[in-house]
């Protein structure tokens, strides 16, 4: 922070040091003795002094006037005007939570008119004001987030999320907004806090339908799922994930692996036999929903469409097992299914063979041995067969596998 500070501080004469303020998270994690991630200025200078500085101004139609410049260290910078340095105070209240609402000028004092350094010593998530989740009520999803990488939510702040029901002014953030604190959330030290927040405050359901539907949905029989209820289920298993891997992508199909029991016919519980073929087009729908990649959308749908194939790995042919590792290349999903199918499952291990058909699957023909000349002759549902066949009997060599 200190070199930050520094380097900031020849972008402005000395007179504008105690003007210029780094707000917001850098300071947090300076604080915790973490490196500045993201720089957020506001100063108290008037448009000529910032156009000396280099800034140039951005005025846009329905949002505050910010001051932009380049700098080959920092890249683009943004800063916000203040009418006066008394203006801070207003500045950092309208802040989300009072570890947001430090100010450090650019001489290094800091500014922390809500006592946010004390809150943040004891990691506790305390809103700047009253309407603090009534100016931005997406700041909701931003305390469950919090509350996955370790803080906890004061009792004022959960009053405030608790006493009012929420869905008419979420129904106006855009779907992106929430994605964004999700995913980042599927990033902490404990991702399932933020799920089960929302179930606790009932917060949401707009956004994530399924996850308020998985507690009122049998797992399956006891005497596989002792644990109950489908919710219980997908939490364990996203847990014994997060334990292993801090891929959110592995975090996120972990949670929701078992997506395809949404559409098991009641009358079917508590099993749920072909869920997983059912979850292919309802994981499909969820990433759609929530706007995510084509990484996630294809991922989560191989993770519903395999997990039970791979759950049986010992059991199955090797031209099965060849299959199933081809579609998780094609979905880059070799490294999550064999930790989704562990956890789901409750073992530690992935299962003998696993890494070698990988490996065979991703061999080009001419490193199986065949034919260039004679394979582009082939019609190609031959073209098929004879590399598989040819795939099976290099795995087998290298597992030392008789034919099953």
């Amino acid at each position: 922070m200190n070199e930050v500070r520094s380097q900031l501080a020849e972008l402005f004469p000395p007179a504008c040091h105690g003007r210029v303020f780094l707000v917001g998270g850098c300071v947090r994690d300076h604080l915790l003795g973490r490196g500045c991630r993201d720089i957020d200025l506001v100063a108290a200078l008037s448009g000529d002094e910032l156009g000396r500085c280099g800034f140039r101004l951005v005025a846009g139609r329905s949002t505050a006037p910010i001051w932009f410049r380049h700098d080959d260290a920092f890249g683009t910078i943004e800063l916000t005007p203040l009418t006066c340095p008394e203006a801070l105070d207003a500045d950092l209240r309208r802040r989300d939570f009072t570890i947001n609402s430090l100010a450090m000028d650019l001489r290094g004092n800091l500014h922390d008119p809500f006592d946010g350094r004390g809150d943040i010593m004891g990691r506790f998530l305390r809103p700047c004001s009253p309407d603090t989740f009534r100016d931005d009520p997406l700041r909701i999803f931003r305390a469950f987030r919090f509350e996955s990488d370790g803080w906890s939510m004061t009792g004022e702040c959960q009053y405030l999320i608790g006493q009012h029901q929420w869905s008419e002014e979420l129904s106006r953030i855009p779907m992106e907004r929430f994605s964004r604190e999700m995913l980042k959330a599927c990033s902490a030290a404990r991702p399932e806090r933020f799920f089960l927040a929302m179930l606790k405050f009932g917060v949401g359901a707009g956004y994530l339908p399924e996850l308020f539907r998985m507690a009122r949905i049998p797992a399956g029989p006891l005497r596989y799922h002792p644990e109950g209820d489908l919710l219980t289920h997908s939490i364990q298993v996203m847990q014994r994930v997060a334990e292993r891997s801090t891929d959110p992508l592995a975090r996120f199909c972990a949670l929701f692996h078992d997506i395809g029991k949404l559409s098991t016919d009641p009358a079917r519980y508590p099993s749920h036999h072909g869920h997983d073929r059912s979850g292919v087009e309802l994981a499909r729908q969820l990433c759609s929903r929530l706007r995510l990649s084509a990484r996630y959308r294809n991922a989560l749908a191989a993770i519903c469409r395999l997990h039970m194939t791979f759950n049986n790995w010992e059991e199955l042919r090797d031209g099965t097992r060849l299959r199933a590792a081809e579609q998780a290349v094609k979905s880059g999903i070799t490294g999550i299914l064999p930790l989704v199918s562990a956890a789901d499952r409750a073992r530690s291990e992935e299962p003998a063979g696993w890494s070698r058909a990988v490996q065979v699957v991703r061999m080009s023909t001419i490193e199986l041995g065949m034919d260039q000349q004679q394979l582009e002759k082939m019609p190609a549902d031959l073209r098929s067969d004879l590399i598989l066949q040819l795939r099976i009997e290099r795995f087998r060599q290298a597992t030392g596998c008789s034919a099953n």
